[in-house]
């Protein structure tokens, strides 16, 4: 499974939805990206965080090793698991594109709505932290995608944000889960859960 998420990595990398071109250009010329402990012990610093990988190294919360196993094994596996999802987002904090999994999560948190004065309320929302031009957590989607969205508000379905959801898990299957499956904080949670090695330290 990892060899498939190197070929797989390799071959989106320049879709990347976290990444800007002149990374690449920098990753051509040799040039290192940040250390990923540097980054990590940044947002130990917010106490959520903190929080979190707390909880994930130490026992009796720490996921088994068969957990972070199965993590790799698919995105869908890492994202219905608690502590998965919060490591991911972690990851994705360090890469500055958390606002994928945020989306993802209000998109379905949207769908098991019934009351459709919920769902109006929650779909207005969405729209405004997100989709519209310069929100405060805008995600990469093309025109057709948000005016289909900006019409639907009026009168939202379940499907309304299915069509972008789809695009943003996309862009992290193939882009930032690769990535996170063969990051330090992956492997150190996966030592952790193992028993083995250090963790890691705020």
């Amino acid at each position: 499974m990892r060899e498939n998420l190197a070929c797989v990595l390799s071959q989106n990398m320049a879709f990347s939805d976290c990444m800007k071109p002149t990374d690449f250009a920098a990753e051509k010329k040799g040039i290192k990206r940040k250390d990923w402990r540097n980054r990590i012990r940044f947002l130990l610093k917010t106490k959520s965080s903190k929080s979190i990988l707390h909880l994930m190294t130490t026992r009796p919360h720490r996921p088994t090793a068969d957990d972070v196993q199965q993590w790799a094994q698919s995105l869908d596996r890492l994202l219905s698991h608690k502590y998965g999802k919060a490591a991911f987002y972690i990851f994705l904090k360090s890469e500055y594109c958390e606002e994928n999994i945020e989306f993802w999560t209000a998109c379905e948190e949207f769908r098991i709505l019934t009351s459709k004065k919920e769902m109006a309320s929650k779909a207005n929302s969405i729209y405004e932290d997100f989709i519209q031009n310069e929100a405060p957590k805008e995600i990469n989607l093309d025109f057709h995608t948000k005016n289909y969205i900006a019409e639907s508000l009026h009168e939202p379905t379940t499907a309304c944000f299915l069509s972008a959801q789809r695009k943003v898990y996309s862009l992290m299957e193939n882009n930032s889960y690769p990535r996170f499956i063969y990051s330090d904080l992956y492997n150190e949670l996966s030592a952790a859960a193992r028993g083995e090695g250090k963790h890691i330290k705020s």
